[in-house]
């Protein structure tokens, strides 16, 4: 579409949002300042650089076989900035410490320290990035077992809690360093693939090694704690240590973050019902926006009624200070450039999308008993002309419009990636 087709499309929509009392370029300036953290391990397929265990010793599973994934560090930063080019908005990279750059020394989990992630904390000043951090409680010989922090063996239990701290640390410095505070989120897969006797003394031994790993004070303006539950995993059908009630309520009690995964619950619920929630609760919350398939996939995000929802759970309820977005999903069947790119415009679009309604006007309906109006606007703002927004603020931002971004990337494969 040309320019100045767009620019047309996009001064008919500000008529059209003006009619129904919303303000498209307030709506765009407050969806620039909402940072979404992108995840370093799509572009991998969760391998990272250690190679000291299998995925499936912690319920994960990274699915297909598509040529030209990152191989190294270097690698996958190059994919992130191509990645970065094509997208509108403020960006945030999520590691875990599997990416750890240790100069081909090994180094155990428990003794990872900020040295061994100065590059990506260089790379990351160089983008004005801020990072995220995750401790790596999987694919690791200590791991084998289904069990980590609430292990029962005291050595493997406390080889883990010292990864933890070491984690912390490490979410500390990044945050230091770059002046913005990094989220730390803990999952770990524990559980029992049958039916468990004792579901109590794994849950007491989980409470104990998180308060070991959370007992140092670190100041919140550089490093955020949170604390990730999950139903059932692989491995782990029938118990999980870290259920939702269990992090629910260290959340609450410790003051850490609440992370909510959209993959991580039954298949009937949703965490947009949850937000308001959690958030009367907790001072803050981070989403792990995925798209389970059956459950919990992790498949790439798509523009579903349940993306919107999320986003208008953060925009309807003033949360969006309070709520940490981060993408969690891992597709090794398509490009993992497209991968990323359709996921992260999906998540915008959603916010977009949000940014666009007529909130106030919703809400005093709602509270005048108004059911009629509210029915009818909310329909109404599904044929509102949001693309021509959204067309526009791509436009606007440098990025390609449309499905353009595609050939950008099919360009990037043929260069880049098939030699791989």
């Amino acid at each position: 579409m040309k320019d100045a087709n767009i620019e047309k499309a996009y001064e008919i929509a500000l008529q059209q949002y003006k009619s129904i009392g919303v303000d498209v370029e307030s709506a765009v300036k407050a969806l620039k300042e909402i940072p979404i953290s992108l995840h370093c391990w799509q572009g991998d397929d969760v391998n990272g650089f250690e190679n000291s265990g299998n995925l499936s010793d912690g319920g994960i599973m990274a699915t297909g076989g598509y040529p030209g994934k990152a191989r190294n560090a270097d690698e996958l930063r190059s994919d992130i900035e191509k990645t970065m080019t094509l997208l509108p908005g403020k960006f945030r990279l999520n590691l875990h410490a599997i990416y750890a750059e240790t100069n081909g020394r090994k180094v155990e989990r428990n003794e990872l320290a900020p040295e061994h992630f100065e590059k990506w904390i260089h790379w990351a000043k160089g983008h004005k990035l801020g990072l995220d951090f995750n401790p790596s409680f999987f694919a690791h010989p200590k791991a084998a077992s289904g069990f980590t922090l609430a292990s029962g063996d005291n050595s493997i239990r406390k080889f883990w809690i010292e990864h933890g701290i070491a984690c912390r640390k490490i979410g500390e410095a990044m945050g230091r360093a770059l002046g913005t505070a990094c989220v730390t989120n803990v999952w770990i897969p524990d559980g029992y693939k049958d039916v468990p006797v004792d579901r109590k003394a794994p849950r007491e031994r989980l409470k104990d090694s998180l308060d070991k790993i959370f007992a140092q004070a670190i100041d919140s303006r550089y490093h955020l704690d949170a604390v990730e539950c999950k139903l059932f995993g692989i491995g782990s059908e029938s118990y999980v240590v870290g259920s939702h009630e269990f992090y629910m309520g260290y959340a609450v009690k410790n003051n850490k973050l609440l992370c909510l995964d959209a993959g991580h619950f039954h298949p009937t619920e949703v965490i947009s019902d949850k937000i308001s929630s959690a958030l009367a609760f907790v001072d803050e919350i981070l989403l792990h926006v995925s798209r389970p398939v059956r459950w919990d996939s992790d498949h790439v995000v798509i523009l579903s009624e349940e993306l919107i929802a999320i986003a208008q759970q953060i925009v309807r309820g003033g949360f969006v200070k309070r709520t940490h977005i981060g993408l969690d999903f891992f597709d090794a069947s398509i490009n993992r450039i497209a991968a990323w790119v359709i996921g992260t415009r999906c998540m915008i679009k959603a916010l977009l999308f949000a940014l666009l309604e007529p909130t106030k006007q919703l809400q005093q309906a709602e509270a005048d008993g108004d059911f009629t109006y509210r029915l009818a606007m909310l329909e109404e703002l599904k044929m509102m002309p949001f693309a021509a927004v959204w067309d526009y603020y791509c436009l606007k931002s440098g990025v390609p419009v449309g499905i353009s971004w595609l050939e950008e990337v099919r360009r990037y494969e043929k260069t880049v990636l098939s030699k791989r």
